[in-house]
């Protein structure tokens, strides 16, 4: 299904020239594609998107996560506000909790508990993109910032290009599924949902946070994200899907997720194994069927069916080769393949 009939989102790359970013911004643009993200895994999501937006015109772009917790969130509004002038109103900024060890030990920055410090985050940028221009701003004190805006008073940033910039929140079980839709303008799927889960589990949550929120589904955009490895040769897409399992299973804290799909015992065996020596040398440990769950495997047509129910449920889908442990050729064509498959 072409995607200017099928509302589709792509990449733009990080840690790659300029010229590399803007060429495969503007050519998914061309293909018809909705929107482009970028995500914080080796850099911040916001240069490649600055990028993406001075080399596009129409396509929307959206951080696809910003991790929430990992700065103040008012350098985080004066992210959003920068990209959206930038982008002339096409920005949307999605943020996540991720898990808590990037926050803490990498980042050095506290995690608490998610939804109480999501919420908060989601509040202050609100208010600093509405209000911060207009010197109003006075001090905030929550549980886990706490600003003295005073000054602003005279260092007031420049008016935001809109107010009501939308907010995304990234989620990979129900409860901040449900956060997501109650306070935010989008929900956005993690990429290791299975198909079931997608259809079946997310919708609950979904109805439940747009009631607390007093909102009606269309209220909010909701983007499924699947990892999906078309290719003629079953077999190996299947073992090429093993890697990516394996470094999600292989986190202590996504364990209820696996074990809610009959894979508690396999994501044990994985995080010690990761443990020990990495999510590579631990993918031998994904059975069969659990890659088959995680990553959508088999030949285009295949695939094509597998994904078609979502469509039910979702307002766009964000199709990702499965990346970790790829060599570049292999991910380059799996990365081809869900274009002919779906943009074509």
């Amino acid at each position: 299904m072409a995607a200017k009939t099928k509302p589709f989102w792509g990449f733009v790359p990080s840690n790659v020239p300029a010229s590399v970013v803007a060429a495969q911004a503007k050519m998914q643009e061309d293909a018809g594609l909705q929107g482009l993200l970028a995500v914080q895994l080796y850099s911040t999501p916001f240069v490649p998107l600055a990028v993406a937006a001075t080399a596009t015109s129409s396509v929307r772009l959206l951080s696809g996560i910003a991790l929430a917790f990992v700065r103040s969130p008012y350098e985080t509004a004066l992210h959003a506000m920068d990209l959206d002038h930038v982008s002339g109103g096409r920005f949307t900024l999605g943020l996540g909790a991720s898990v808590r060890s990037l926050s803490e030990e990498i980042y050095g920055m506290p995690y608490g508990k998610p939804l109480e410090h999501m919420r908060e985050v989601v509040e202050i940028v609100r208010m600093v993109i509405s209000k911060a221009h207009t010197g109003e701003l006075d001090r905030y004190e929550g549980v886990y910032h706490r600003h003295d805006f005073s000054a602003l008073k005279w260092l007031a940033p420049p008016p935001p290009l809109r107010t009501n910039l939308p907010i995304w929140i990234a989620a990979l079980r129900g409860p901040l599924v449900s956060l997501a839709a109650e306070i935010g303008d989008g929900v956005m799927g993690h990429p290791i949902w299975s198909v079931p889960w997608a259809t079946t589990k997310i919708p609950e949550a979904l109805a439940r946070g747009l009631k607390r929120g007093a909102k009606q589904r269309s209220d909010i955009e909701f983007q499924v994200g699947l990892f999906v490895a078309a290719g003629n040769d079953r077999a190996e897409a299947v073992n090429d899907a093993r890697a990516t399992v394996a470094f999600y299973a292989g986190a202590v804290q996504y364990e209820e997720y696996f074990a809610a799909h009959g894979f508690r015992a396999e994501a044990r065996r994985l995080q010690e194994a990761v443990q020990r020596g990495g999510y590579e040398s631990a993918s031998h440990l994904v059975p069969d069927e659990m890659a088959q769950t995680f990553v959508v495997c088999g030949t285009p047509d295949e695939v094509r069916k597998k994904i078609e129910p979502v469509w039910e449920v979702a307002d766009s889908l964000l199709l990702a080769p499965p990346a970790y442990a790829l060599s570049p050729q292999k991910l380059m064509a799996y990365a081809g393949a869900i274009a002919s498959t779906f943009y074509g």
